[in-house]
């Protein structure tokens, strides 16, 4: 099977840089193009949250403005590679649950 081709691959070593600094690194891929996030920080949630009050398109793309590692540019631009991106973002958002125990 061949692998396709994707406008904006990083290197492995690129990757693995990114993993070195941020821990988790998501490669999402839409259509022909790829970009790399990172999992945003409390200044970046905090702002998605208070702009999605009013302007849910506008907190996806403060979040991937802000995760952004890396990738084709025109995922940001284009508005079709744009809206292939926003439904993947749920797991950059996914953080678990800590554990508590009465001692």
């Amino acid at each position: 099977m061949e692998e396709k081709k994707l406008s904006g691959k990083a290197t492995d070593e690129q990757i693995a840089m990114w993993k070195n600094l941020h821990r988790d690194v998501w490669e999402v891929i839409a259509t022909d193009k790829v970009c790399y996030l990172k999992r945003p920080d409390r200044k970046t949630l905090q702002a998605v949250s208070a702009i999605a009050e009013t302007d849910g398109d506008r907190s996806n793309q403060v979040l991937i403005e802000s995760c952004w590692l890396g990738g084709d540019e025109e995922i940001k631009t284009n508005d079709i590679y744009f809206l292939e991106v926003v439904p993947a973002l749920d797991p950059i958002l996914d953080f678990g649950r800590a554990e508590i125990k009465k001692l």
